[in-house]
């Protein structure tokens, strides 16, 4: 089965190379068209004009084509405008709101250059930059569970490489404790609100703990500086224009903490998500954000920026709501019958709607208002579940839009991880606990599987079984077997200590190789594939050790040979600890020390990946990383 899923992938990555990336814009003979989809079985390229009018053309067609696009004409000239006031938070237009979609620059400074001083090789970046990373605050209703633990790690996995790049990352993540579904909760155990959510709290940070989640912030709703950002927030949008007071009613969701609309339900009136909660009719009054007025605002974004969402898929879901909406739509943004919540600004007899106040929390964690929340802010990358995407990615921006402030740079929508054809959640049934999970083959191994078997873009599986199989045959076969062979070479044919120089061999070439695919597709966030492009190293040392055969070479007297071939595999594992340090951070910093290296993997520098430095390093043994136990069938 795994060489059926090497060759399929292998056959994937090379008959891709053929297509033109998609969303790339090219000139044809209809004028400018965008690659909306590609089809690698039958050969055939989707186009999409500006009018969104579709074709389909075989990729030899579309060669004949394409051509050139002409060169833009230069810019005319602007004659000079007096400096114009800055306008003060009441002045904020929707006009003033778009101009804060463009993207600011940042900062950069030089980063001092570690190491391999006189190698040749290629060259390193010079520069540091910030890179703010978020994930989707839990709700205090509930333990942690595998379904928060995949996207806490993968969003670790992201950070750690970003590390690796150089970048100085902020990685907030946190707790939504306020809401209805959280007092009814808290009211059911007989305790106090806060008191619930704090003891929800240390139980989300003592898993994040276990599983290695490197995060910066840990951000909760009920921090004094969330609320001072929250009512700042709202306070600068109702000041603008953008907030009117009135009356609702409708369908409401407690599991979701959201009003739906009847085609939002099932055929049974039920919420999808939550079909064992009762859906209720509910008539309050409320403030409304005039969201409608940024319709044009946040289409225009998203023409712009076709990578503001991904993947793709997700981006056009946005579109399309968006594209229904009308100048006059409005949006709920307070209750007055929830009581656990963030008082109005000015209104105490309102609470800030949690889905809203919940969406604050970027900016809360960044110091806002404060002058200085700009280090931070605009985020870099979103990461969340599938089901909140349109909070995301057309709520949040047009707040900010209102609010004069830049939106996020990216949104990114992994998958669900199911199981047994359900998504990992309290409400749909969860079958396992985080425990028994960590605990089958331990932290190391469950962030390694769930990112390699679950593509970080699309929905997948969890299992037992596979869990079983990619630990036998990956982790302790795969990768533990090569560490514990050319560890115990090294000591017993070279005294333990790798040659100051050998030349390189045609393992560093597929090295090089697999570490050029492994950048491309970790920049993209598609960290299933950069794992598989890492183990495609694992999988080249393994069959490089049986085809030069030291221990024969040892036999026969040839040193020479014995050790250009150990360093090399000394040089791999180093390489292949740097690559899957994100996925297996223990583990792997473990390795790291083994082959002699010291420090940290994430200190290091990326041109230690490039030109690992272990030449004269000092091997040492360690016990088996991936040991064969008995599991439960």
């Amino acid at each position: 089965l795994l060489c059926c899923l090497r060759f399929e992938h292998e056959f994937y990555v090379s008959a891709r190379k053929r297509f033109p990336r998609l969303r790339r814009a090219v000139r044809t003979t209809k004028g400018r068209e965008t690659v909306s989809a590609i089809d690698i079985f039958r050969d055939r390229v989707t186009l999409e004009a500006e009018d969104r009018s579709t074709r389909t053309l075989s990729l030899a067609e579309l060669k004949e084509e394409v051509r050139h696009p002409e060169a833009p004409p230069p810019p005319k000239p602007e004659a000079e405008k007096p400096d114009a006031p800055v306008p003060d938070r009441t002045e904020i237009t929707t006009d003033d709101a778009v101009q804060a979609v463009a993207p600011r620059k940042r900062k950069r400074r030089r980063r001092r250059r570690g190491g391999g001083r006189g190698r040749s090789g290629p060259k390193q970046p010079d520069v540091t930059t910030s890179f703010y990373l978020t994930t989707a605050i839990d709700y205090s209703n509930g333990e942690p569970h595998l379904g928060h633990a995949y996207e806490k790690i993968g969003a670790d996995c992201m950070a750690r490489y970003r590390r690796l790049r150089g970048d100085r990352v902020s990685f907030v993540i946190g707790m939504d404790e306020h809401g209805q579904k959280v007092a009814q909760s808290a009211d059911a155990a007989g305790v106090d609100p806060q008191d619930w959510v704090d003891g929800i709290a240390e139980k989300f940070e003592a898993a994040w703990r276990e599983l290695q989640i490197s995060n910066t912030d840990f951000i909760r709703t009920t921090d004094d500086r969330h609320e001072t950002a929250v009512k700042e927030l709202f306070r600068r949008i109702q000041h603008a224009g953008h907030v009117s007071e009135g009356v609702y009613g409708g369908h409401y969701c407690v599991g979701c903490e959201a009003f739906k609309l009847d085609r939002d339900l099932g055929d049974d009136g039920q919420c999808p998500l939550h079909p064992t909660r009762k859906i209720t009719w509910v008539e309050e009054p409320n403030y409304f954000f005039h969201i409608g007025r940024f319709r044009q605002a946040l289409l225009d974004h998203y023409d712009a920026n076709p990578n503001f969402v991904q993947p793709r898929a997700k981006l056009n879901e946005v579109y399309n709501v968006v594209s229904d909406w009308t100048q006059e739509q409005t949006v709920s943004v307070s209750r007055s019958r929830v009581p656990w919540g963030i008082p109005w600004p000015d209104d105490p007899d309102h609470v800030v709607y949690v889905w809203f106040e919940a969406l604050i929390n970027y900016l809360s964690a960044t110091g806002y208002p404060g002058a200085d929340h700009t280090d931070m802010w605009p985020a870099d990358v979103h990461v969340i579940g599938p089901d909140i995407v349109r909070f995301h990615a057309a709520w949040w921006p047009a707040m900010l839009m209102a609010a004069g402030l830049e939106v996020p740079k990216q949104i990114w929508c992994h998958g669900w991880i199911n199981t047994q054809g359900a998504r990992f959640s309290k409400s749909a049934g969860v079958t396992y606990t985080l425990r028994e999970i960590i605990d089958r083959h331990g932290t190391d191994a469950l962030r390694y599987f769930v990112l390699r078997e679950v593509p970080w873009d699309a929905d997948g599986n969890f299992s037992d079984e596979r869990f079983d199989v990619r630990y036998t045959a990956e982790l302790a076969d795969g990768l533990g077997n090569l560490v514990s062979r050319v560890l115990a070479m090294v000591t017993r044919y070279l005294d333990g200590v790798l040659p100051a120089s050998a030349p390189a061999t045609a393992l560093d070439a597929d090295g090089d190789t697999c570490i050029a695919a492994y950048r491309e597709s970790m920049d993209q966030h598609l960290l299933h594939e950069g794992a598989a492009h890492a183990w495609r190293l694992v999988d080249r040392a393994n069959g490089f050790v049986e085809q030069r055969a030291p221990w024969t070479l040892a036999k026969e007297g040839r040193t020479d040979e014995l050790a250009e071939t150990l360093a090399s595999l000394g040089r791999a594992i180093a390489r292949i600890a740097f690559m899957l340090s994100p996925y297996l951070p223990q583990k792997m910093q473990d390795v790291w020390a083994a082959v002699g290296l010291s420090g940290s993997i994430e200190d290091a520098g990326w041109q230690a990946l490039e030109q690992p430095p272990t030449a004269g390093c000092a091997v040492s043994r360690i016990p088996p990383l991936f040991p064969k136990a008995e599991t439960n069938s």
